[in-house]
């Protein structure tokens, strides 16, 4: 990123979120880079930008479908990239039909069920009748990466690399964007058209064989009903500027906080395995072979699923796992159904689920609708909480907000707490992958008080004592535990497990027990072990590689002996791309990696992230299979086709390209299409989840107002962190609302008093910050107001306030279930909330005034 000619922060405050990620945007705006940031409010960020865009809360597929079409329709774009390393020539099946024809849908839609056919999305001419491959995905969700066209079984699908055809993935594309104009994005984002323009131009001019332009986003981003196709827009506009898999370019996702990515890595998603395996149904998979069989693809990487899942059963069961057991593939537990967090907490408000964990999470504060989080923990037979303090999610039960309301009774609420006091970072050792796929070790600084204890050292003796009161055991679902490796050494006073000896399995060995180098070592005959296939080198030659220190100025710049980076040590993911079809960097000022002839090896500054000494030329034998398939200038190597996905056949829930739905909660119709809303969005409308009416009716008048939640640089996510040490509640001490001089002149709001804030979930009383910071923007001819609202508040801690999150509703993206958390609608008034019984009542009548009808106080 320092290496960026321009840099658009968008979806993201990232000095104030990221400040330590910050400091390389602004190594490159030292060295010339123009730096963009687009966000409803004016931050710290704004202030170190070129130029800051103020955007309405919702909008951004918008603004960015405008600028994929300002590059199409003005000839900027990198054609030589485009046509090689995308699927920008591939011809859709005449099946397809556009949102543009279906007035908002794709065709395929089942309005029945808000699902998808993906059949007439394909790619024409392949000998399976059109049905590319795709993300492997079921009717719970899962998927893994590996799209693109079919290879080695099919026929070859039908390109036009002049990218003329009507029905190729460059035409389909300009047809979709061409109503997104700078005319669009101020009538619909707030944006005048000039700035927008601005900013088209700055990305144009700063892209190409010289120059790169990278992006970053955070969870302004993601919670949203269309999160996942932001991100997609984003990536199609780097395709076609040229911009992915080269050095100042690229997407960065900004993780939420230290070690996100690692927890997706080696997940705590419900749905995937390590390195984004994806878990098995309880429907379809009756063994082994026919799992392999329907998520092995024929090109690109996850050609070799047979090897990361296998490696990674005989990292879990060792000597047990056998050819002649599947090696313990029948141990994996089956997915059921959505088990994802929101789905899970309406089980608990409907008395399904009786036990639950909580783990460095607070849903009494920090999730959407955090109201009805609290409900639902009520209902749980137990409920263990492991943190720093005790936190909202661990007292709910004697003092959250509706026990003073009269919603619950503690006498009434059977939930048995246990809390447990866990170790903080500084007070364990490990690792954290953070943003930037980068594993960085930490040595412990000191031993945890009293009773205080790591997560490592929580879930070894947990399933230490499992085990032994198992012992003995004759019944085959116990056999899954007890045959488990469970053999970490430990050390002290307490048993420490050794958090080394963790990172080693992870990493794997091969057959004379010595850790492996690289996950291209691993076998599928169950002679290898590893516990998450992207992580193998994480421990090369017996070496922990993440708790390397190389100093910046001591190797070059790409730093690759600082820490260790998945997969393979790569710092730039898809690097090829950084060279032209034959090889050759496509400039030198951007060189990166590159094929080197006489040695007959690609070579550069990074891990080149493409078989080492596959040639520009190669191509592929008839029955070639994995990256074997794929030709010697196709960059994308975990895609089937090896090429960039402009246009996505198979694995999005909602559509093939990015669309503009408003919000599920919006004082705006669509001006698009007649579909208001994304048309597979997951809703949960029920008592205590209330979703506010279409724009048009009544609603309009009782909740006139957008606003959005964020973060703040002094507080961390749902405060268990923070509100509870002295020096960060002084510097913010009260929870608070920004609004602008002109919102509070309208509802009569002063500087410093309170204000009430009101959905048809909740009311939250803040302190009033007037602001020139969020400024009113004209919306489809009108005036619109956005109200600001950072989340981290509760009633415990040094510092206390109402949760934001009560405000929400529980709506999510289709693709990954993420909360719409960052638009919504609301209406704000002078003075405080009221107290007790008053609290419900006041919005039930809101609820009411709205026409929602017949929606009586649930209490």
């Amino acid at each position: 990123m320092a290496n960026s000619d321009c840099i658009l922060i968008q979806g993201s405050n990232m000095a104030e979120c990221h400040p330590v990620a910050f400091q390389w945007v602004v190594e490159a705006k030292q060295r010339g880079a123009k730096v963009i940031h687009v966000d409803p409010r004016f931050t710290r960020t704004s202030a170190l930008a070129d130029l800051h865009v103020p955007i309405r809360a919702g909008t951004d597929i918008v603004f960015l479908g405008a600028i994929v079409n300002h590059v199409l329709e003005n000839e900027r774009w990198f054609r030589e990239y485009v046509v090689r390393y995308t699927n920008a020539a591939v011809i859709i099946s005449e099946d397809f039909a556009d949102t543009e024809d279906l007035d908002g849908l794709f065709s395929g839609f089942d309005p029945e069920h808000g699902t998808y056919d993906d059949t007439s999305w394909q790619y024409a001419g392949t000998g399976d009748g059109g049905h590319a491959e795709g993300e492997h995905e079921s009717e719970t969700g899962q998927q893994h990466g590996a799209l693109g066209a079919p290879t080695g079984e099919t026929e070859p699908p039908q390109q036009d690399e002049t990218l003329q055809h009507p029905r190729c993935v460059f035409q389909l594309l300009r047809r979709h964007f061409r109503r997104y104009t700078p005319e669009l994005v101020e009538r619909v984002c707030g944006v005048p058209a000039d700035q927008f323009r601005q900013v088209a131009e700055l990305l144009c001019e700063n892209s190409g064989r010289e120059r790169t332009t990278s992006f970053a986003y955070a969870v302004g981003w993601t919670q949203h009903t269309v999160g996942a196709q932001y991100i997609r827009t984003a990536a199609i506009l780097q395709l076609l500027l040229g911009n992915i898999g080269r050095p100042g370019g690229g997407i960065m996702a900004l993780r939420g906080h230290a070690s996100i990515q690692g927890s997706t890595d080696i997940p705590t998603l419900y749905n995937l395995l390590p390195g984004y395996i994806p878990m098995a149904n309880a429907e379809g998979y009756p063994d082994l072979a026919t799992y392999l069989e329907k998520n092995t693809k024929k090109g690109g990487f996850w050609g070799h699923m047979d090897t990361y899942l296998i490696s990674l059963l005989k990292a879990w069961w060792g000597e047990k796992a056998t050819a002649d057991n599947d090696f313990c593939f029948d141990y994996l537990p089956r997915i059921s159904g959505d088990h994802s967090t929101y789905p899970t907490a309406i089980d608990m408000l409907d008395g399904k689920v009786r036990g639950f964990f909580l783990l460095g999470e607070n849903p009494a504060v920090g999730s959407a609708n955090s109201r009805l989080h609290r409900l639902a923990m009520a209902k749980l037979d137990w409920l263990v909480v492991r943190d720093l303090v005790e936190i909202e999610s661990a007292s709910f039960w004697r003092d959250a907000p509706e026990i003073e309301s009269g919603e619950l009774r503690t006498e009434d609420i059977a939930t048995e707490v246990f809390l447990l006091p866990a170790a903080s970072h500084v007070e364990k050792e490990g690792t954290f992958t953070n943003t930037q796929r980068l594993l960085q070790w930490r040595e412990k600084a000191l031993d945890p008080k009293g009773d205080c204890r790591s997560d490592l050292w929580f879930m070894y003796h947990l399933g230490r004592i499992i085990r032994e009161k198992l012992a003995g055991s004759g019944d085959p679902k116990d056999r899954p535990v007890l045959d488990l490796t469970w053999d970490y050494p430990t050390s002290g006073p307490h048993d420490d497990p050794d958090a080394e000896a963790v990172l080693r399995e992870i990493n794997g060995w091969g057959p004379d027990g010595r850790a492996l180098s690289s996950f291209s070592e691993l076998k599928s005959d169950g002679s290898t072990a590893c516990g998450c296939w992207i992580y193998c080198g994480c421990y090369a030659d017996e070496v922990n590689q993440p708790a390397r220190r190389r100093p910046r100025g001591e190797q070059n710049w790409v730093a690759g002996e600082w820490g260790w980076a998945w997969p393979a040590n790569r710092r730039i993911l898809y690097n090829r791309a950084s060279a032209d079809p034959d090889g050759r960097p496509w400039s030198q000022r951007k060189r990166y990696v590159w094929w080197d002839e006489q040695a007959g090896e690609w070579t550069g500054e990074d891990v080149p992230d493409f078989p080492k000494t596959k040639p520009p030329g190669y191509e592929p034998p008839e029955g070639a299979e994995a990256e074997d398939a794929n030709r010697g200038d196709e960059p994308f190597i975990m895609q089937v086709d090896g090429r960039g996905a402009l246009f996505v056949s198979s694995g999005l829930q909602d559509g093939p390209l990015p669309a503009h739905y408003e919000p599920q909660e919006t004082p705006f119709s669509n001006p698009l299409y007649g579909q208001q809303q994304n048309p597979t969005r997951q809703e949960f409308g029920r008592p205590g989840n209330r979703y506010h009416p279409p724009p048009g009716g009544p609603a309009a008048q009782v909740y006139p107002y957008v606003f959005t939640t964020y973060r703040l640089t002094e507080h961390h996510t749902a405060g268990g962190m923070s509100r509870f040490q002295a020096y960060l509640s002084e510097l913010q001490p009260e929870m608070f609302c920004e609004v602008s001089p002109e919102l509070a002149a309208e509802r009569d709001l002063v500087h410093g008093g309170w204000a009430t804030i009101v959905t048809a979930r909740a009311a939250i009383e803040a302190r009033v910050l007037v602001t020139e910071r969020v400024r009113p923007l004209t919306v489809d001819g009108r005036t619109m107001h956005q109200v600001g609202l950072p989340y981290h508040w509760g009633n415990r801690g040094l510092s206390t306030g109402d949760a934001a999150n009560d405000l929400l509703s529980i709506v999510l993206d289709p693709n990954v279930q993420i909360q719409e958390a960052k638009a919504a609608t609301c209406d704000i008034r002078p003075g405080r909330r009221p107290r007790g019984a008053a609290l419900p009542r006041l919005v039930a009548d809101y609820r009411v005034r709205a026409g929602l009808e017949g929606d009586a106080h649930e209490g």
